[in-house]
C-alpha cells in the first residue's frame, strides 16, 4: 500500500496550522515566554509553505519554488531566533531574513538554476544549518534544569542531517519536472519524516515551555525575592539535607547566625529603600566570600544564616570575620548616606553525628545574642560555658518560626 504524497502534503498543511495555533494558544495563556509566540508563527509559516509547495504545475515556480521556500526558511529562522530569546539572548532580525535572502539571491544564478542538485543541496544546507543553530541554543542553556532540552537538540541535530540527505538521495533519482517532484519514493519519506518532526519538536517545546513557567514558580516559592537567596523555607530544607548527608562522615562542619546590627533604627532614619539596598549590599558581599558548596539563606527580616560544610573553628570564624569586615566596609556609605551598617554573627561548630537543625540555630542564636551583648559588629563563637550563661534567656527554636535575636 503506497502513501499518497498528495494527501501527505494536506495532513501537513493541516497539522502545521493546528500546531501553530496551539503554541499561540499556549502563549496567551503565559505572555511572559515570548518564544512560544515565535514558535507558533513559525509552524504557521511552514503551512503556509507547504500549502505553496502543493500547488506547484498549477501556479508560477515563483510562487511555488522560491516564495514557497522563502517561507519555509524564515520558519526555521523564527524558530531558531525563538530558542535564543528562550534562553534570554538577542533578537537577532538578520538572522530572521538571511535564509530567505540567501535563497532568492543565489537561487538566479546560472550555477544554482541550472542544476537541480545545486538547489536542493543550498535548500536543505539552509534549513540544517538553522536547525543546527537552535539546537546550540538550547544546548548552551543547559544549565537550566529542563528535562526536555536535551530531547530537543537531539531532534534537531537529527532533522538537520536527514534534510542534507536530500542531496545525495535526489542525485540518484532520475528527474522530470512534472512527475518526479511529487512522486519519487525519497520525497515522500522525507515528507513523512518532517511531518513527524513537526508533531514531536512542538510537543517538547511545549513542554519546555511549560517546565519554564514550573521551574519559576517553584523558584519563586524558595527564593527571597528581594535578596536573590534562599528564603526561610527553602533554607530549612537544605540544611536538613545537608546534615543528613553529613551524619556519619565525622567531619567538622559550621553554622553562622548574622544579624544586622540597628536595622529597625536605619530604617526609621533613612527610609525603607536605603534599607532594602542594605540587604541586598549585604547578601551580595556574603555570596561573595562563600564557596559554592556553602548554604545561606535569609531566615527573616534582617536575619541571615550559613551552613559552611567542611569546616572547623578556625575556618569558621575566618569566614565570619570576612563576612563582617566586608560588609562594613560595603554598608558604610548607601546613596550618599552615612549609614555605617555592620552585622553581628553567632558561629556554632560541631563534627561528627549533627543534632537537628533548629537545636543547632538555637545555638547559633545565643551566641548571636553575646555578639550583641558585647557591642555589636564582632564574631562570637558558642561555648558550652556560653550556652549555659545565656541559656535562660533561650527557648529551643521551631523551625517553623523565626529566631529571636537582639535588634
Amino acid at each position: 500500500m503506497g502513501l499518497d504524497l498528495h494527501t501527505l502534503l494536506l495532513v501537513t498543511i493541516y497539522v502545521e496550522a493546528m500546531l501553530g495555533l496551539l503554541l499561540l494558544f499556549a502563549w496567551a495563556q503565559n505572555t511572559r515566554i515570548y518564544a512560544v509566540a515565535w514558535w507558533g508563527f513559525a509552524h504557521l509559516f511552514r503551512s503556509a509553505s507547504v500549502t505553496l509547495f502543493g500547488l506547484y504545475g498549477s501556479a508560477s515556480d515563483l510562487i511555488t519554488i522560491d516564495l514557497a521556500n522563502a517561507l519555509l526558511f524564515t520558519a526555521f529562522a523564527m524558530t531558531y531566533i525563538g530558542a535564543r530569546l528562550f534562553d534570554g539572548r538577542s533578537f537577532q532580525p538578520i538572522a530572521l531574513v538571511a535564509g530567505a535572502v540567501v535563497w532568492l539571491l543565489l537561487s538566479r544564478t546560472a550555477l544554482v538554476a541550472d542544476s537541480m542538485d545545486a538547489r536542493v543541496l543550498l535548500s536543505s544546507g539552509i534549513v540544517a544549518i538553522y536547525t543546527w543553530l537552535t539546537a546550540v541554543e538550547f544546548w548552551r542553556g543547559r544549565a537550566e534544569p529542563l528535562v526536555s532540552r536535551i530531547p530537543a537538540v537531539c531532534m534537531l541535530f537529527a532533522h538537520g542531517a536527514l534534510y542534507l540527505m536530500r542531496t545525495p538521495i535526489v542525485s540518484f533519482v532520475p528527474w522530470s519536472a512534472q512527475s518526479q517532484i511529487l512522486s519519487s519514493v525519497w520525497l515522500t519519506v522525507l515528507s513523512f519524516e518532517a511531518l513527524l518532526f513537526t508533531i514531536s519538536i512542538a510537543f517538547i517545546l511545549l513542554a519546555m515551555a511549560k517546565e519554564r513557567t514550573e521551574f519559576q514558580h517553584k523558584t519563586a516559592a524558595l527564593i527571597d525575592p528581594l535578596t536573590g537567596i534562599p528564603n526561610r523555607r527553602a533554607f530549612l530544607e537544605r540544611a536538613s539535607e545537608l546534615l543528613s548527608q553529613r551524619a556519619n562522615s565525622g567531619q567538622p562542619w559550621a553554622v553562622l547566625l548574622l544579624d544586622l546590627d540597628h536595622f529597625k533604627s536605619i530604617n526609621d532614619r533613612f527610609g525603607h529603600a536605603i534599607g532594602d539596598q542594605i540587604l541586598q549590599i549585604f547578601a551580595e558581599t556574603t555570596q561573595s566570600k562563600l564557596e559554592r558548596k556553602d548554604l545561606i539563606g535569609r531566615l527573616g527580616g534582617e536575619e541571615f544564616a550559613i551552613i559552611l560544610p567542611d569546616a572547623g573553628r578556625e575556618k569558621a570564624l575566618a569566614v565570619a570575620e570576612r563576612i563582617r569586615s566586608t560588609f562594613a566596609d560595603a554598608a558604610a556609605t548607601v546613596d550618599g548616606c552615612a549609614v555605617n551598617s555592620t552585622v553581628s554573627v553567632g558561629v556554632v561548630v560541631e563534627e561528627g553525628a549533627a543534632p537537628d537543625i533548629a537545636t543547632v540555630l538555637s545555638q547559633a542564636d545565643q551566641a548571636l545574642y553575646y555578639a550583641k551583648a558585647r557591642g555589636r559588629n564582632r564574631v562570637e563563637l558558642a561555648s558550652l560555658d556560653l550556652v549555659r550563661d545565656h541559656g535562660r534567656r533561650h527557648l529551643p527554636i521551631a523551625a517553623s518560626a523565626p529566631t529571636q535575636s537582639a535588634a
